[in-house]
């Protein structure tokens, strides 16, 4: 009887731990496969979500520096399971759509369409990081340019005068052959260059060639950190030109049903990352030259997301 009762006690301690071990919510840990492009906010995008993701138990893998259209083909044949991508590419890249439309419009129009295909955009994070034409403050403020429109009236004057040098515009070489890129930004502007007029480059040098004069003026990224550190204007496209680019995760459904909780974890953090915030980030790594996993690093322990 001694026996019996011994038996069915553990019996009951054994029953107890399994219960008590179903009802806590298990810990994460599935495997992330994290794609980034070749420009400093991926970077910072990427490094800010491995750790992040890291901290609550999954492990991550990084893919880096890849071009646009490949990182969205890998994304499609399931060697990437998680990318941060922004929806005018998608909407005008990957979809072919050229029509205008809201900041919302846009997110919903993407996210309709890739859905059918097992891929899920969750919430944007509150920034918009869309091209613009810049130049040196001190030399659009010379010349009384604020629009883009004012740009290209102040190159039509220097290209009338058969002394004057014509002005060169520095682009990386991505926007020089994509459909929503040069052409037909041109087109909309009226704006007429010469080949020798179009200096291609890596995006992260136009900053330095506009600011050190190399090129009157060059295309930039809103959000990117040199633009307030070396003083540059964004000039107002005045025509609208450029859609919305709004910095989502885009994650496959079947990763998203293997890990619940996946989704409101990285809508959190995407919602502390405005425009403001991941310029200052951006600029950390850019002209203060700091490693982006450090900056990274230093931004989710202040908002303590890890220890």
């Amino acid at each position: 009887m001694k026996a019996l009762a011994s038996l069915a006690a553990f019996c009951r301690r054994t029953l107890g731990i399994v219960l008590l071990a179903c009802a806590m919510p298990a810990l994460a840990g599935g495997t992330i496969n994290l794609g980034s492009k070749n420009f400093t906010e991926q970077h910072v995008l990427a490094a800010l979500t491995a750790q992040y993701l890291t901290a609550k138990g999954y492990t991550v893998n990084q893919t880096t520096d890849l071009a646009t259209i490949i990182q969205r083909n890998a994304l499609e044949n399931n060697q990437l399971d998680m990318v941060w991508d922004y929806t005018g590419t998608a909407l005008i890249i990957y979809n072919h759509i050229d029509q205008r439309m809201s900041d919302e419009e846009a997110y919903q129009t993407v996210k309709d369409i890739d859905a059918k295909k097992g891929l899920v955009w969750l919430k944007p994070a509150p920034l918009n990081n869309t091209y613009a034409l810049a130049m040196k403050r001190s030399v659009a403020e010379a010349q009384g340019i604020k629009t883009v429109s004012d740009l290209v009236a102040a190159m039509n004057r220097v290209a009338a005068d058969p002394r004057a040098q014509p002005w060169q515009l520095g682009f990386d070489m991505e926007f020089a052959g994509r459909p929503d890129g040069l052409k037909p930004m041109q087109a909309m502007y009226k704006l007429e260059l010469a080949r020798p007029q179009i200096r291609q480059m890596d995006p992260g040098l136009v900053y330095n060639a506009i600011r050190d004069g190399f090129v009157q003026a060059g295309l930039v990224y809103t959000t990117d950190g040199r633009v307030k550190g070396f003083d540059l204007l964004v000039l107002e496209d005045d025509m609208h030109y450029f859609p919305s680019y709004a910095a989502t995760p885009v994650i496959r459904q079947e990763v998203l049903d293997q890990n619940p909780g996946l989704a409101d974890d990285m809508n959190a953090l995407s919602a502390l990352l405005d425009n403001d915030t991941i310029a200052t980030l951006n600029a950390q790594v850019d002209i203060d030259h700091r490693n982006v996993d450090d900056v990274a690093a230093d931004f989710l322990r202040a908002h303590k997301l890890i220890n």
